[in-house]
């Protein structure tokens, strides 16, 4: 008897930390869409994985950020091609005036 009362006491412990999460009351909507349904999808985990933004159509944000990543990568190509561009014309500079320091 001990045992089966420690296993739900785990149970309603999980009840409440799915429905503490509010991942309970996501699933029940996403789930209620589908039996709302006029057609059944064909693959319903694609249907609740699209829901929770799993998979699917990126959404204009989405895309947005992937357009800014792209752009942040370049300007960094960029950027690095110029540092190492400038540090190899410090090189040429830097030695001169390394000499005349320790002249003094």
């Amino acid at each position: 008897m001990a045992h089966y009362r420690a296993s739900d006491s785990k149970r309603e412990q999980f009840r409440r930390y799915l429905e503490k999460t509010g991942l309970a009351a996501n699933l029940t909507n996403v789930l209620l869409s589908l039996y709302e349904q006029p057609e059944r999808p064909s693959n319903a985990l694609d249907f609740v994985k699209q829901h929770f933004g799993a998979v699917g159509e990126t959404c204009g944000d989405s895309e947005a950020l992937q357009q800014e990543v792209m752009d942040l990568r370049q300007r960094c190509a960029r950027l690095t091609d110029e540092n190492k561009s400038l540090k190899a014309r410090l090189q040429r500079y830097e030695p001169a005036s390394e000499d005349k320091g320790t002249d003094n």
